[in-house]
């Protein structure tokens, strides 16, 4: 059997989750495995649950428990299903697959016809491997399509924005609420708000469900910070920005007083904040976060707007 097995994608690890019917529907989700301290599997414990029962085959679980001895002694991949403290120090040898503050961390594991989505927490006392099995072309397709992003409009069809699979949006509500959801793409013409069984939903049927309520509907960009600094041209002072809030705050506690350029770059370095990201918070913030300029592929290293390219007209004169 050959297997391959490499660090898993922001994309890929929204598939080391439990998902949606739809989702495991479209994606031919062959189950899930988790496992925990405790016995078997040198050391831990753990539950198979079968989502598809046309796709958990004799043959998926022969190749199932390939991929699991492999996993446990092969040191090629390693070999990190052999205790908690293995899991711990591959972890710990790849801190670059890191994610939810450095607490989890995704790999993706394939054969040539499955997929395997890794997410392990080797820190945590009882579940710390979740294994979801899918088969790879299936995963693949949907994963393409979903690369386009889900649209969020108005009941007339005219596109406001988009955000990629699995971030969010808020839903401002008239008496003052705020309902952050994050949500998943389906296919071009329906999404996944939220959780529950009744979160999918037709783009329209959303947009007129909102419009009718009320509500207005702003994106929660990942690739955007929590928290950046800048500056606004009525205030000479430096002031800091928060994703998804209009407006501004004040920055004077950790400015005292300066008010240079080169000192927000440093500060917004620091947190690891780029120019790009920098720039779509300042338009985000005074401009409105539904606005092709709140989000930071729009501009360049420097922070400048990109400019549209220009049709090519080839020899036209």
């Amino acid at each position: 059997m050959e297997l391959t097995f490499q660090a898993a994608t922001p994309a890929e690890r929204l598939y080391s989750v439990s998902q949606s019917m739809q989702l495991k529907g479209q994606t031919g989700c062959v189950g899930h495995l988790r496992a925990g301290t405790g016995m078997d599997v040198q050391g831990f414990l753990k539950t198979w649950q079968s989502h598809r029962q046309d796709l958990d085959t004799e043959e998926f679980q022969m190749e199932f428990e390939g991929v699991l001895n492999a996993l446990v002694g092969d040191e090629q991949y390693g070999g990190f299903l052999k205790s908690r403290d293995a899991m711990r120090d591959f972890c710990q040898q790849h801190p670059e697959n890191g994610f939810d503050d450095g607490f989890a961390f995704g790999f993706r594991a394939d054969t040539a016809q499955y997929s395997y989505l890794i997410r392990l927490n080797p820190y945590k006392e009882e579940e710390n491997l979740s294994l979801y099995c899918y088969r790879r072309d299936w995963l693949d397709q949907h994963m393409k399509r979903a690369e386009q992003g889900i649209r969020f409009i108005t009941s007339h069809y005219e596109e406001k924005f988009r955000i990629a699979d699995g971030d969010s949006v808020r839903i401002r509500c008239p008496d003052g609420r705020q309902l952050d959801r994050e949500c998943r793409y389906i296919d071009e013409y329906h999404v996944e708000v939220g959780k529950g069984w009744d979160n999918l939903y037709h783009i329209c049927q959303f947009a007129e469900l909102m419009e009718r309520n009320g509500n207005s509907v702003i994106p929660l960009r990942s690739s955007l910070p929590l928290v950046c600094y800048g500056k606004v041209p009525e205030k000479r002072a430096i002031v800091m920005f928060e994703r998804g809030f209009d407006g501004y705050h004040s920055a004077s506690a950790v400015t005292r007083g300066r008010t240079s350029q080169k000192l927000v770059e440093q500060l917004n370095s620091g947190m690891g904040v780029s120019k790009a990201q920098a720039a779509a918070m300042l338009a985000g913030a005074t401009q409105g976060w539904a606005t092709p300029a709140a989000d930071p592929k729009n501009y360049d290293e420097q922070g400048q707007p990109i400019k549209p390219r220009r049709p090519d007209r080839g020899d036209a004169r």
